[in-house]
């Protein structure tokens, strides 16, 4: 009777011991940038290992793919990506590397905006820049990897559904502190124009010397026009971004009176030491930034 029992024990502790082995190898995710592998990360927990091909601080509009990118996408079980034409390099990184799957557009399910730029309509493709949409991002992440990994589907739903709560409070948040400011002073100047979903969540007015894209280039005749504009407004506080280049930001508030807000995180987070590491820390930021600017608690020079 003894030497059943140990057998039975012997045998639990074997199959704990398989178990534990076949779960120690993580699913391997690439992530286009830093904002998105925080959201695969926050929901996969330890049974993900996530590699970002830009890193913190990197500007996903002009990256340029190298050959551990290529290496890393090769070897990733699941791939995912913003979407709405932000990874403009992708394709050619998915043919260098022979990778045969297919990425998972987080953008998918979100209403989009757009613009005309130089006749064209383009959309834009900072969607996640509204918590809301955040939300439909993490659903999108919570799907792709159960269908990868069928077995961790109870952790990763559970790990979802909590992130979802998190960013749904955020988005209230944004809401409650950008409703506290007189609808005439909700206007800012940034970088480039990257906070479209944001301003139509949260009622915020942005103006930018440059489009949906860090490419582009705007005229003399273009910089006039805005400055003239930001001085009619009375738009009253500038922000320069973290992934971006900020002198002409800083040139054309030198010439409209706009005073510094400080810097936002839009298109990348932060290193692990800054005040952006992950997505929900970045929205937080930049939402008290944004709104302490509108309330005329700029920076000093």
């Amino acid at each position: 009777m003894k030497k059943i029992m140990l057998s039975g024990v012997m045998a639990a502790i074997a199959l704990s011991v398989f178990s534990t082995l076949a779960q120690a190898k993580p699913l391997e995710a690439v992530a286009s940038f830093t904002v998105i592998a925080d959201m695969v990360h926050t929901v996969g927990g330890d049974r993900v290992h996530v590699t970002s091909l830009i890193g913190p601080n990197g500007d996903p509009h002009v990256y340029e793919p190298t050959p551990s990118d290529a290496q890393a996408l090769k070897q990733a079980d699941v791939t995912f990506v913003s979407g709405l034409h932000l990874e403009g390099w992708l394709d050619r990184l998915i043919t260098a590397s022979g990778y045969h799957g297919q990425p998972v557009v987080l953008s998918d399910g979100i209403k989009t905006r757009s613009m005309e730029e130089d006749g064209k309509t383009i959309t834009d493709p900072h969607a996640w820049n509204s918590a809301a949409n955040g939300v439909i991002y993490v659903r999108n992440i919570i799907a792709a990897l159960k269908k990868a990994d069928p077995q961790g589907a109870e952790l990763y739903q559970a790990n979802g559904d909590k992130y979802i709560a998190q960013l749904q409070t955020l988005d209230a948040y944004a809401r409650s502190q950008v409703q506290a400011i007189p609808v005439a002073q909700r206007k800012v100047l940034t970088s480039h124009d990257a906070f479209g979903y944001f301003g139509d969540a949260y009622g915020v007015t942005f103006l930018s010397p440059l489009g949906f894209s860090t490419e582009a280039e705007p005229s003399a005749a273009d910089v006039a026009k805005l400055i003239k504009q930001i001085k009619g407004e009375h738009v009253s506080a500038y922000f320069f971004e973290n992934s971006g280049d900020p002198r002409l930001v800083k040139q054309i508030a030198a010439a409209s009176g706009a005073q510094p807000g400080g810097e936002l995180y839009v298109e990348a987070l932060s290193p692990a030491n800054g005040p952006a590491a992950t997505y929900a820390q970045m929205f937080r930021y930049n939402v008290d930034k944004l709104t302490a600017a509108m309330r005329g608690e700029v920076s000093k020079p």
